[in-house]
């Protein structure tokens, strides 16, 4: 029988591609989502936060939303809650987390499971860089940034979509930066993958300068496919 579990959600990249790899083999009852103050947090996503009420339609699957500061005792207090409230609502006994090379964010996540008796599952964990974006390119993913926060990332690459070309480029730049943006360099909003059901349109402004510049989104969408 495939275990419960809730997907610890942001809307990026990562979380995604881990609730899709999860969802092959587990079942998923939930997300769950801890907003941030602001782009100070270390422990969660922050550009375009919001917009995860959106996929959970698009995606068909409840979620749990909470909020918190940026220091870390209140995040971790947050996503305590949160899993708190999987549990009871829908019998959870793991979570699937999308950390990929993170020791901070992963050795938090574990200590809060252990915590609450539940399993962690990390299946993007260590994974090969080149192959982890070529992966979010070819399995139809359609995705954009919505935050450049380092050297050489300029402003133009905000509300750009992945390619084959923007993967190449960020594996180009591994002299400056973790090309899978592990290290805060830079984060992304979903618009579609193959478990939408429908898709998120959306219309933004960037503000910011080259290097440090973000994402703000006016207004959203769910459109057929």
């Amino acid at each position: 029988m495939a275990m419960n579990v809730c997907v610890l959600y942001s809307g990026g990249k990562d979380s995604n591609l881990a609730l899709y790899k999860a969802s092959k083999e587990m079942k998923i009852k939930c997300l769950v989502t801890v907003k941030p103050e602001s782009e100070e947090s270390w422990l969660f996503h922050y550009p375009a936060v919001d917009i995860v009420k959106y996929q959970a339609k698009a995606l068909g699957i409840p979620l749990i939303l909470d909020s918190c500061r940026d220091d870390e005792e209140s995040s971790i207090k947050a996503l305590y809650n949160v899993l708190e409230k999987a549990i009871e609502i829908y019998s959870v006994d793991g979570v699937v987390t999308g950390a990929v090379k993170s020791t901070y964010q992963a050795t938090r996540f574990q200590r809060i499971c252990w915590d609450l008796g539940l399993w962690c599952f990390n299946p993007l964990w260590q994974i090969n860089e080149s192959k982890f974006l070529h992966e979010i390119v070819n399995s139809g993913f359609e995705v954009i940034f919505t935050r450049v926060a380092g050297y050489p990332l300029k402003k133009e690459l905000v509300g750009r979509k992945f390619t084959w070309e923007v993967v190449e480029m960020l594996l180009g730049l591994k002299e400056y930066i973790n090309p899978s943006g592990e290290g805060g360099e830079y984060e992304t909003l979903v618009l579609d993958m193959p478990m939408f059901h429908r898709k998120i349109e959306v219309e933004y402004e960037v503000y910011g300068s080259d290097y440090d510049a973000s994402i703000r989104i006016n207004d959203v969408r769910l459109i057929e496919k």
